[in-house]
């Protein structure tokens, strides 16, 4: 082979591996990148507030279900579901 040959392979080569190395980086980059759209996440005060409301709403829950009402409620249905004839 000449030198002239070998040199056009040599310089394909390499422009085909930093194409490669290229396209490489930018599709592992692309999980990092910032979203496009102007509203693409919470901000920490919704963050906040959806951690008070949530909150908020497990201590309701908890004083609902610990309260007698709901025991004797579920005792009764699971009761008359055990005697029930079938």
């Amino acid at each position: 082979m000449s030198t002239h040959i070998t040199s056009r392979i040599a310089a394909r080569t390499l422009t085909t591996s930093a194409t490669l190395v290229r396209r490489s980086r930018a599709v592992l980059a692309r999980p990092f990148r910032a979203p496009a759209g102007a509203d693409a996440g919470m901000s920490t005060v919704e963050y906040a507030v959806g951690t008070i409301a949530a909150a908020a709403f497990g201590a309701v829950l908890y004083t609902v279900v610990s309260g007698d009402s709901i025991p004797d409620a579920l005792g009764g249905i699971i009761e008359q579901a055990l005697n029930t004839s079938v």
